[in-house]
């Protein structure tokens, strides 16, 4: 038997509004940040683009809901966290927006996890259930 750590008031639908409401606001922080706070001194768009890339591949899933789009969206966020770890460390200048970029990381990912976690769990006790 798995021990249950979830929180009471966690369920899926509250799962998806911090995931999403994280995604947007980390897509947003970073366009504001690399595209006009800070741009590159060469092509900040290109760099901005390159930034904003990976974070734009699970999107059409998160948007419908998919349970496994939202667990790997996890593993993809972990490079945001790095990124946010690292830009906090060396540069003293952009430490406010790396600080954020942090904070929304470790929100998407931990909603993310309750998402793929509790919605499975409620289509596999769904997919059991006798007369569906």
């Amino acid at each position: 038997m798995l021990l249950n750590f979830s929180p009471k008031f966690m369920t899926p639908r509250i799962s998806l509004y911090i995931t999403l409401s994280a995604y947007f606001a980390l897509l947003l922080l970073l366009i504001i940040w690399h595209g006009f706070a800070f741009p590159a001194a060469k092509q900040p768009w290109l760099i901005t683009a390159f930034i904003i890339a990976p974070l734009l591949f699970p999107l059409r899933g998160l948007l419908k809901e998919n349970p496994y789009t939202y667990a790997w969206t996890s593993f993809v966020i972990l490079l945001y966290f790095m990124h946010g770890t690292v830009e906090a460390w060396a540069n003293a200048n952009e430490r406010i927006y790396a600080v954020i970029e942090i904070y929304l990381s470790v929100q998407l990912f931990i909603g993310a996890i309750y998402f793929a976690r509790l919605q499975g769990r409620a289509l596999k006790e769904k997919s059991n259930t006798p007369g569906k």
